[in-house]
């Protein structure tokens, strides 16, 4: 399936663009997440160390809702869904 990823602070600088039109097999954000890792220097960054869920406070959406009100790592990917990683942000 064709995804849309959209990275965001830290993350875009690690993959070098904002948006990556992305093919996968992955059937889960999890799974996504996993590849995309692999796939750039992400590597613990998207999902927690334990892989329970997503590294520190990571937020990803699927289209406009974020997972973790979905179904977590759980969530179901669909063809042409946009997917948005944002890093945890600290600051004052």
């Amino acid at each position: 399936m064709q995804l849309e990823c959209v990275f965001f602070g830290p993350f875009r600088d690690a993959v070098g663009e904002k948006t990556v039109s992305h093919e996968t097999e992955a059937e889960t954000v999890g799974e996504l997440l996993a590849e995309l890792e692999d796939a750039y220097p992400l590597e613990g960054e998207l999902v927690a160390d334990d892989g329970d869920g997503l590294a520190g406070d990571t937020v990803v959406t699927r289209d406009t809702k974020n997972v973790v009100h979905i179904d977590g790592l759980e969530t179901e990917l669909t063809d042409d869904a946009v997917i948005r990683l944002v890093p945890s942000v600290y600051g004052g």
